[in-house]
C-alpha cells in the first residue's frame, strides 16, 4: 500500500506538467486532483461539458462504517 502511495506522488509532477501544457494555463486545485488520479491522461477527452473521467482514486471517504470494502463480509 505504501508503495502505491509513493508511486502516485512521484508521478504527479509529470502529470501536472502535461496537463498545464495541454490546457495552456495554470491548474486549479480541483484540476490537479482530477488530473493526478485520471486513468490515462493521454487518451482522456478533456472537452468541457462532454468529458467523462475514468479515475483511479487511491483513497475514498465514506459516511459511516456501513461502507465496507468489497469482499469483507
Amino acid at each position: 500500500m505504501l508503495d502505491q502511495i509513493r508511486a502516485l506522488y512521484q508521478s504527479m509532477p509529470a502529470k501536472l506538467a502535461a496537463a498545464r501544457k495541454k490546457f495552456g494555463r495554470p491548474l486549479t486545485l480541483t484540476e490537479k486532483i482530477l488530473v493526478s488520479h485520471v486513468d490515462n491522461f493521454e487518451t482522456q477527452i478533456w472537452e468541457r461539458g462532454k468529458a467523462q473521467l475514468l479515475l483511479r482514486p487511491d483513497r475514498v471517504a465514506m459516511q459511516d462504517a456501513t461502507a465496507r470494502k468489497q469482499g469483507s463480509l
